[in-house]
């Protein structure tokens, strides 16, 4: 029976309009390849008498979700637009019409102590207005029905009534304002506006904890961190207190344990009795489960470990599902860390000998894992000669063997590739990359902090430390599908990088090495989403040369732009801290990468002269939480299908690959069905532009055996690519398949 009665927004009971419904079906498929009676038809088999009209509105949502298929993706839009009507509905509730009143709005979010309330004593009613005529709520029309969602959900700020809450221009233009709060007094409106005009056009986007926190008071806006605990009770205990008050304010960690004894190794000369790494590693993911992450999901943290280490062996079992349940640790992410040597070695299949850290200072005088290179080459090669230093034998292929089994069962462990990064580590001259963080795209210099002193008097004890380099994450990444042209990611970028640089000013980091490393090196995170959908706009083919070439050209292009950006800002506010005899300014840089052509010796000649604002520039981040919002392809990924399900706790999302039709159809090929031979070309092309790392997932195809995945991780170091990220070993055949829900969403950039 069809419904006569309905019971409206004030709670009373009305006759149905059903011409109402239809122009509100009419107005959201307006425009789009769709046809709004199929939505009215389908929908009115769900609807009951007395039904309330938010029913029929998520009703028709759903409905319309359901409807994304291959042939059909501007579905996606109509349930966006249907979702926008809603929130419009019950915005103009309060704000008399959608967008009204930001002013008002503001200041009710910080008067419920949800605002920070400097944006209010920083900017005078007459910038609001300003600000509330710069709003643009066209550009919601610009988000799909996932990332729409997405936005309001997760990052949209609400009073605790829930009667106030920001649409996604508010979001926009909140965060916009709030960074522009770095600038110099006379000019923040302008460069409020400015940031404004990128966010809201999706041209990039801001890391989940900037774009969640960035106007909240005291808001912490960094993704994710990198420790290196010393080798002693103190410093592993302080290292699992820092991830906690990390973990506690929404960052994710990345912690090399390469200082760490080995198991049966020395403790203040009784031999034998050091317990290795595992006891701690399972702490450290102890402390993952307990200490989430704003309460919005489990803290998440990879552990890190050199493949000469002796205790690698378990190590790379500690995710599996068999053996000792005590000595394994299912909440963490394991990385190894892998010398050139080790690769020379496999490829002659000769002998691997591993090494206690501990055992190797003690009788050696100095740390293995200090040195990379021909120094590390030297020195491990004379570990293995003396005889007093304690070492075990296993064949590198067998190792080598073990590493991939742990690949396929558990898509880990992730790859360091260290004499590759510190190579190219542009401020060598003052420090060791050890490892990289929780989604491997971040290399910077490390150290350990160490507790060096306690001081009792009276009642109180004061600790005092050596600050050593925690590294920071600050990410923005591009929506390459929508800045797709050479001249927009010119005017773009070094509107990103400002605000990246400001993200650092304005920051609230949660221990004070990670602030003293971040203001030493200034690192930012320039990154990139909507790759695949990039290739597919210009025709390309992922598995060609010609993509090689298109990584080649579009990502030196993207570095040209971003160091000379960071130049000026240097020019401005003055170079990072450790600028003189960096890579930077001797113009190392630059010859490392052979950029010969006469634009680049230019503007090394310019960075020499001006300096450089970060320390850091580059890295590409998974972006799988805000590609979602920008409506682009995941990171440098190719797409996992071009239409799939994701599953949320209450909801279940139909995805579609950005501006799909029938002939582009055949470009969007399907991840586990790429020879992943031209992923890691493609990546080795775009490493050469990048100071930092990549995220770079492999994927299993149907016909991978052992040689050929072996193949994968040699020819990437051998080509030059400094990490990898998962493996992901999904079946061709699965027709609905979650995201893998394991990567750390407070890293997605």
């Amino acid at each position: 029976m069809k419904p006569t009665k309905v019971i409206n927004r004030e709670g009373k009971e009305v006759p149905i309009d059903v011409t109402k419904i239809r122009s509100v079906i009419e107005k959201a498929c307006q425009g789009l390849r769709v046809d709004p009676m199929e939505l009215e038809l389908d929908s009115q088999i769900h609807f009951t008498d007395r039904i309330s009209t938010k029913t029929i509105q998520e009703t028709l949502i759903k409905v319309a979700n359901e409807k994304v298929k291959m042939s059909e993706p501007d579905w996606t839009f109509v349930a966006a637009r249907l979702l926008l009507h809603h929130l419009y509905k019950e915005s103009s509730r309060k704000r008399g019409e959608p967008y009204g009143n930001f002013w008002s709005l503001v200041s009710h979010l910080v008067s419920d102590g949800r605002y920070d309330s400097r944006v209010l004593s920083e900017y005078s009613r007459e910038d609001f207005e300003m600000f509330e005529k710069a709003l643009r709520p066209e550009r919601d029309l610009l988000l799909g029905y996932p990332g729409l969602k997405h936005l309001v959900d997760r990052y949209a700020i609400r009073t605790k009534d829930e009667i106030w809450f920001e649409l996604p221009q508010d979001v926009f233009m909140g965060v916009a304002i709030y960074l522009a709060l770095a600038e110099e007094k006379t000019k923040r409106v302008y460069w409020a506006l400015k940031f404004y005009e990128v966010l809201s056009n999706l041209y990039i986007t801001m890391a989940t904890p900037t774009l969640a926190q960035a106007r909240r008071p005291k808001g912490q806006l960094s993704s994710c961190f990198i420790d290196s605990p010393d080798d002693s009770i103190n410093g592993i205990f302080d290292g699992l207190t820092a991830f906690a008050q990390i973990s506690q304010n929404g960052g994710g960690m990345g912690v090399y344990l390469g200082h760490i004894r080995g198991l049966g190794s020395s403790i203040r000369d009784y031999a034998g009795v050091g317990s290795g790494v595992i006891p701690w590693v399972r702490l450290y993911n102890d402390t993952a489960v307990s200490v989430n992450q704003l309460g919005q999901r489990a803290g998440a943290a990879s552990i890190w470990l050199d493949i000469w280490h002796t205790d690698i062996v378990d190590f790379l079992d500690l995710k599996t599902n068999n053996g000792d349940e005590r000595r394994k640790a299912h909440d963490i992410f394991p990385g190894v860390c892998v010398p050139d040597l080790f690769y020379k070695r496999l490829e002659k299949g000769e002998s691997w000998y591993l090494f206690d850290p501990h055992e190797v200072r003690i009788r050696k005088g100095w740390r293995l894992e200090e040195s990379w290179g021909e120094e590390f080459e030297s020195r491990y090669m004379e570990c293995v000669s003396d005889p007093s230093v304690p070492r075990k034998e296993i064949s590198s292929l067998e190792l080598m063997g073990l590493i991939l089994k742990s690949l396929y069962e558990t898509g880990g462990p992730f790859f360091f590739n260290r004499d590759t990064v510190n190579r190219l580590n542009p401020n060598k001259h003052a420090g060791v990359i050890y490892s990289s963080n929780l989604c491997t795209e971040i290399t910077q210099n490390q150290s350990s902090t160490v507790r060096t002193n306690e001081n009792v008097s009276d009642d109180m004890i004061t600790l005092q430390y050596r600050t050593g380099d925690m590294v920071v994450c600050n990410l923005s990444s591009i929506n390459l599908g929508r800045t797709n042209t050479p001249e927009l990611l010119s005017e773009v970028i070094p509107v990103q990088v400002r605000m990246l640089d400001n993200v650092i000013t304005l920051n609230n980091l949660p221990v004070p090495q990670a602030t003293m490393t971040n203001m030493k090196y200034r690192a930012i995170g320039v990154g990139v989403s909507g790759y695949h959908q990039l290739l597919v706009q210009n025709g390309i083919d992922w598995e060609s040369e010609e993509h090689v070439a298109f990584a080649d050209s579009l990502f030196e292009h993207i570095n040209y732009v971003a160091v000379n950006a960071s130049c000026d800002l240097a020019a401005e506010r003055g170079s990072y801290p450790l600028f003189k005899g960096s890579d930077w300014e001797s113009g190392e840089y630059f010859s490392l990468r052979g950029y010969k052509d006469q634009k680049w010796l230019d503007l090394a000649a310019k960075v020499k002269e001006k300096g450089i604002r970060n320390g850091y520039l580059i890295a590409i981040a998974p972006t799988g939480s805000t590609s979602v919002i920008a409506g682009s392809t995941a990171s440098v990924d190719p797409i996992f299908k071009p239409v799939f399900i994701e599953e949320k706790k209450s909801f279940v999302i139909k995805r579609v690959a950005p501006e799909l039709t029938a002939e582009n159809a055949r470009l969007y090929k399907e991840a586990h069905s790429i020879d992943q031979s031209w992923s890691i070309k493609a990546a080795a092309a775009r490493q050469r532009h990048i100071d930092q790392s990549q995220s770079l997932n492999l994927y299993a195809t149907q016909d991978l055996d052992e040689e050929k995945f072996l193949s994968l991780y040699y020819d990437a170091w051998k080509l030059g690519v400094k990490t990898l990220y998962y493996f992901r070993n999904y079946t061709k055949d699965e027709d609905e398949v979650k995201q893998d829900a394991e990567a750390c969403e407070s890293c997605q950039a």
